[in-house]
């Protein structure tokens, strides 16, 4: 998983004009004069309420510092949206000062990454989830480019003193381990397997509380291989309810472990009551109550509220 920085601007970059000594028959020469991050958003008209947010959060001198940052720089139409998305938000000033910083934290990773030098990945940003560890932005190339799963972008590759900023049409917001799942078309089944209608767990309302939570999150071949060991089992509603709450509730840790806080024959207590094991032998794995032994495919992808680990097969207690 390649680890490259960003943050966000704005763009538009200002020349000044230099004259030397010339007649009326000489050219001009434009020069263009390169500016800070900041310095270059206050220049765009369409960074102004970024600019305003910068400032009430009191994030302007940090990104006049030496960087180099990369900083996804939401437009005034993109602020507008996020404002008329709550009712209770008729200004900046509506948001308490914690939640807006951390927001806009979530547009900067450190490093100076072009347009060219993305791919499919999972970045840590500036901003931080539970235990102070950098919440991770979800980049999508193939297929078009996509930020946070939604976010696309307007302008890119804006040159300033200290690094780079790329115009986009939303205003982020860091993700829940929900949000997570939702943004990776990779863990469809899954999401599938938690909003099933016949639940008596309400799992999105749970997972997008405040934790913190961890995720071992299956892929959606593990789902389809677990479908297909049972030939009573053509979809997910062939699944009785209560064997899928008890295989979801066998997924989720109550506290946020990153895979540094993993160590070898660890036990941890899932919620639904349940023990995993974990195994680093040989790679990263867990060890199940009922024989499993599953591979830990993805670490670490950090949300506002939990952490997610991908894994190649669902968990069975």
């Amino acid at each position: 998983m390649s680890n490259f920085k960003l943050f966000f601007f704005g763009l538009l970059m200002t020349t000044s004009f230099m004259f030397t000594s010339c007649t009326e028959d000489e050219p001009i020469d434009p020069t263009p004069e390169t500016k800070d991050i900041v310095g270059t958003a206050m220049d765009a008209e369409n960074l102004s309420i970024l600019v305003e947010a910068l400032t009430q959060a009191g994030l302007v001198s940090a990104l006049q510092g030496d960087g180099p940052f990369t900083v996804f720089a939401p437009t005034n139409d993109a602020f507008q949206a996020l404002l008329d998305s709550n009712p209770d938000w008729n200004s900046l000033s509506d948001i308490d000062n914690a939640t807006l910083a951390n927001v806009l934290k979530f547009h900067v990773v450190s490093g100076d990454v072009k347009s060219g030098d993305l791919t499919d990945s999972y970045v840590p940003t500036l901003a931080e989830g539970p235990n102070m560890e950098s919440i991770s932005l979800k980049v999508d190339v193939t297929g078009g480019v996509k930020f946070n799963g939604s976010a696309t972008p307007i302008t890119t590759d804006v040159e300033t003193t200290n690094g780079t900023v790329h115009i986009i049409d939303q205003v982020m917001l860091p993700p829940s381990v929900v949000d997570i799942a939702l943004n990776n078309d990779n863990f469809s089944i899954l999401v599938s397997a938690l909003t099933r209608d016949d639940l008596t767990i309400d799992y999105v309302s749970f997972l997008t509380g405040a934790g913190p939570f961890t995720v071992f999150a299956p892929t959606n071949d593990a789902f389809v291989a677990l479908l297909d060991s049972n030939p009573d089992w053509s979809s997910l509603a062939d699944i009785p309810v209560a064997t899928l709450e008890a295989v979801l509730d066998y997924h989720v840790i109550g506290a946020n472990v990153q895979s540094t806080q993993l160590s070898d024959n660890q036990e941890v207590m899932t919620v639904g009551g349940s023990m995993l094991t974990v195994d680093l032998s040989d790679g990263a794995k867990l060890e199940t109550s009922s024989g499993q032994s599953v591979n830990i495919i993805i670490t670490d992808v950090q949300g506002a509220n939990g952490v997610v680990h991908a894994v190649d097969a669902v968990l069975i207690p």
